[in-house]
């Protein structure tokens, strides 16, 4: 799963993203667009943390 992808299903936009994990705005408009490549350790613990999100956040379905 790409940060891109676990970030849209903990339902969160970019600036939310960065406020949450205080990442800068501008890396994670990087990463997603393809401009620079974040560390595999780095996007590993991204996307494990925006899953747990998910699972903690009741949906309307």
């Amino acid at each position: 799963m790409t940060i891109k992808e676990a970030r849209q299903a903990a339902g969160l936009t970019q600036q939310s993203m960065s406020d949450l994990l205080g990442i800068p705005k501008r890396s994670i408009e990087n990463w997603e667009g393809g401009k620079r490549q974040c560390p595999d350790w780095a996007e590993r613990l991204i996307v494990e943390k925006l899953l747990s999100i998910t699972e903690q956040t009741p949906t309307d379905k």
